[in-house]
């Protein structure tokens, strides 16, 4: 990278990424727990993709019942620290409060759980759900992110014996690498694991499938496989220049912040990042809070058709990152490294026939951005190469692997998935759901229901 932003000294970064929403003391959670209505048909609780029993726990919490209030949690969602914290609760549950129609401020929900579990962690993780007894049988989970723990807790509790398999050296997938520090530190992450390693489940780190261990090896060893691989790297930009210093994927570079080692992650003084997701939004506010002077967002289409959330739209404009919509990257400019990009500006065309209006070029409104880094952020392609080398599965037009939506069952009997490996990438609670769901598909597959 050829201009490189400064170090900020240490206390400065500790303060860009501090937490976006800081925790309840014990008497704000319990006055915003004896807020809540307690509606008997909870709304809430039906937007949860987990189906929490939102009204129950927060009712344990008013009567101060709070092990209580984090086993009616776990009970649907083991992963419920990181969806406390980085769920989209102001599209999901609190966004079904039934004080949003009252012109009232919605029950802040995620905080509630944050709360419940967080106590849960601090008093040691006592014991609160009896395991079955012991089946004789093994499943083997490929994946340690948020499907794959859901998964190998809930058949742990069942009785199974359970192995994952994770290919990085820090297990947690995206919960450890891929959520901005500000939403979720990899600590908080890392008891999710703890929580899943104590009911018995190991996992074994640094198994790379399909090179450590071959799939048909795994079958071979276990009654069952649940895959929960999640998705792979940003697709290529196929611009010219894509090749220089400077260029980077925008989980590759999130996965550097999420080490906390900020001063040694390096950042341009003028960033460039290209997409308008959520992912996008991360690594441009990522960006600035490590000290780039400007950080430019380019997207092709209008701020109406961007897939970012508003309340990260809203954290982006705060942060001071300057959106360029109606965008297109032409190419990147430089010798060595990256020096600018060239951009020409976009109309929107008719829609097509699922709606989406295509964007059109406007002849001679090219100009060049001068910039120092280039971030990838238009989406994660699925690991078709692995799925489509795994015997008798299904993969979709979109590289999505094919499961009974019942009992996430592949078309190899043998194998389960769940998570954006069928999904295509969706939220950690939607994966938590799959993996919960697919260990009762795997039970009712061995037990012969």
């Amino acid at each position: 990278m050829k201009n490189i932003a400064p170090q900020l000294p240490a206390e400065q970064y500790e303060k860009n990424f501090a937490e976006l929403h800081p925790p309840f003391t014990y008497n704000s959670a319990l006055i915003e727990a004896n807020r809540c209505l307690y509606c008997y048909d909870s709304p809430c609780m039906k937007a949860c993709p987990t189906h929490i029993d939102i009204s129950t726990f927060i009712k344990k919490i008013a009567s101060e019942n709070l092990l209580g209030s984090a086993k009616t949690i776990l009970q649907s969602n083991w992963v419920a620290l990181t969806c406390a914290k980085a769920c989209p609760v102001k599209v999901l549950c609190e966004g079904a409060c039934v004080y949003n129609n009252k012109d009232e401020k919605p029950i802040e929900i995620g905080r509630l759980q944050r709360f419940a579990i967080d106590n849960y962690f601090a008093k040691g993780m006592p014991p609160l759900f009896r395991k079955a007894k012991k089946k004789g049988k093994t499943i083997g989970i490929v994946g340690s992110g948020p499907a794959g723990l859901a998964c190998g807790a809930e058949l742990a509790i069942l009785g199974y014996d359970v192995t994952i398999y994770e290919s990085s050296d820090i297990p947690g997938g995206l919960n450890t690498w891929g959520i901005a520090p500000y939403k979720l530190r990899r600590e908080d992450s890392l008891k999710e694991v703890e929580l899943v390693k104590s009911f018995g489940v190991e996992i074994k780190t640094g198994v790379m499938i399909g090179k450590t261990i071959q799939v048909d090896e795994l079958l071979k060893k276990h009654d069952a496989v649940f895959l929960g691989v999640g998705l792979g790297e940003s697709p290529q930009l196929s611009l010219p220049g894509e090749e220089l210093s400077g260029v980077i994927g925008a989980l590759e570079f999130i996965e550097k912040v999420k080490t906390e080692n900020w001063k040694n992650v390096q950042v341009g003084k003028k960033v460039a990042v290209i997409g308008a997701g959520n992912t996008s939004i991360d690594a441009a506010t990522e960006s600035k809070r490590l000290g780039a002077e400007q950080v430019f967002i380019l997207y092709r289409r209008s701020n109406i058709e961007m897939s970012a959330y508003d309340f990260e739209y809203d954290l982006a404009k705060k942060d001071g990152i300057v959106f360029h919509f109606l965008t297109s990257p032409k190419k990147i400019i430089g010798d060595k490294f990256v020096e600018g990009i060239e951009c020409i500006k976009m109309k929107l065309g008719e829609p097509d026939i699922k709606g989406k209006r295509k964007p059109v070029p406007i002849t001679g409104s090219e100009f060049i951005l001068p910039v120092d880094m280039v971030i990838k952020a238009i989406g994660q392609e699925t690991k078709s190469n692995f799925l489509n080398s795994i015997s008798g599965l299904t993969i979709d037009d979109e590289g999505c692997v094919v499961v009974d939506q019942e009992s996430y069952q592949t078309t190899n009997p043998k194998i389960f998935a769940g998570g954006d490996c069928i999904n295509g990438g969706k939220e950690v609670v939607n994966a938590a759901h799959d993996g919960k769901r697919a260990a009762h598909g795997i039970d009712k597959y061995l037990t012969n229901k």
